[in-house]
């Protein structure tokens, strides 16, 4: 029996309630947990100014009523739904989010997930959740790969020369830099994190300050006061 049809949710099924914890375990080690919150970060701060999608990551989504008896399925180890809006939320119950499943998924693969990421969770993320983009990392050996919806299954998506994934969802290519999965503009600029926006800052004053002083000493050099200029 196929995962879609085993899975499949009855007609008259009977919910059980929205307000569902997430049953997720910790993630498998601090290169998982960093690599989360560096995605979760970098989106969230590129669309500070947007209240039109929820991204999170190591939460479970509940999308059947017979799934939390389960033991075959984990959440997401990052997501982004789109169309929806930015709360604190305790799991993600696709009933009570207007039928909305994840329109981009990034699962870390580990020696104990692999398996499973790239085999049943694929299946289910493609014949369930029929989410457009799918990607798997690797934060120990970098093993990136890429898959978008068409007609219905998975087709390995193309790197462009630089290595990188396109995510039409998104709008922005997904590639590996200094060993991290990080995110990348059309115009190939790395999304960052506030931290790394305000330390980028902070260097450019650094600079400017520096070249001031600089063209403050060659003044003096030919006897020339810079404060009466």
């Amino acid at each position: 029996m196929s995962v879609a049809k085993d899975l499949e949710t009855p007609e008259n099924v009977i919910f059980p309630p929205g307000d569902l914890y997430s049953q997720e375990p910790p993630l498998e080690s601090d290169l998982h947990r960093q690599q989360m919150m560096l995605l979760i970060q970098c989106i969230e701060w590129l669309w500070q100014n947007r209240n039109d999608f929820y991204a999170s990551g190591n939460l479970t989504v509940y999308y059947s009523s017979r799934q939390p008896k389960s033991e075959d399925f984990k959440g997401p180890d990052f997501f982004v739904v789109l169309g929806s809006y930015r709360a604190a939320r305790k799991s993600w119950v696709v009933w009570q989010e207007d039928g909305k499943y994840p329109n981009v998924i990034v699962e870390l693969l580990s020696d104990l997930t692999a398996a499973t990421d790239k085999n049943l969770k694929k299946q289910i993320y493609q014949d369930i959740f029929r989410t457009p983009d799918y990607f798997w990392f690797d934060p120990n050996n970098l093993e990136f790969a890429g898959f978008i919806l068409v007609g219905g299954e998975y087709q390995p998506l193309q790197p462009n020369p630089l290595g990188w994934l396109w995510s039409k969802q998104l709008g922005l290519y997904l590639g590996v830099h200094e060993e991290k999965l990080r995110f990348f503009t059309s115009e190939g600029q790395l999304v960052t994190t506030p931290q790394e926006e305000a330390q980028s800052e902070r260097q450019q004053k650094e600079l400017a300050q520096q070249k001031v002083e600089r063209l403050a000493a060659k003044l003096r050099e030919l006897n020339i006061d810079p404060d009466s200029i």
